[in-house]
């Protein structure tokens, strides 16, 4: 079977454009909020995994969004109205204090999956404010997104690097080292 451009793009993210980048990383975080949602309460390890794996995620996320496509879009875009990076900055702030919580929150204690579902919900509403105004708005822009879903790609392997080389602590002293 030959590989099309299309599905390549799909699935290689060195040669994804920033906003298929983060789409794709934005789809992978709702499939882990998901299997949490379907996890049985009682599944203690099942929760702590998936919990830790999105705070990871959503981590290195937050630091890509703000280290390369906040600057790129507030250049790109310096007069929409439709557009407010700062009330991006400012959920990223709120997520990033719930992933904190997970410093000291284990599975089964109380207010774990609370907080859990309150990020989950909290990085819905960022991700389709991204998807529904700011995206489209880069798209008529004069962003190179190929540019910068390429340096994204390797920043995000940096980052990776960086959680891997930690090991296996709780969330929070992972995201500090980075």
């Amino acid at each position: 079977m030959q590989t099309t451009k299309q599905d390549k793009t799909a699935t290689d993210p060195a040669t994804q454009d920033a906003v298929e980048f983060l789409e794709a990383e934005h789809r992978a975080v709702e499939k882990l909020f998901a299997a949490f949602k379907k996890t049985a309460d009682d599944d203690l390890d099942a929760k702590a995994t998936l919990a830790q794996r999105a705070c990871e995620e959503l981590s290195i996320h937050t630091m890509l969004e703000e280290e390369l496509l906040y600057p790129a879009a507030q250049a790109a875009l310096p007069d929409s109205d439709a557009i407010d990076v700062e009330e991006a900055y400012i959920e990223h702030f709120l997520v990033k204090t719930l992933i904190a919580k997970f410093e000291t929150l284990k599975a089964g204690d109380r207010g774990f999956d609370a907080t859990f579902k309150v990020m989950s919900e909290m990085v819905g509403h960022h991700v389709e404010e991204e998807e529904q105004e700011l995206f489209p708005e880069l798209r008529k822009s004069n962003c190179n997104l190929r540019s910068l879903g390429e340096k994204m790609a390797i920043r995000k392997a940096e980052l990776q690097s960086k959680l891997d080389a930690v090991g296996s602590k709780a969330v929070g002293d992972k995201t500090a080292a980075l």
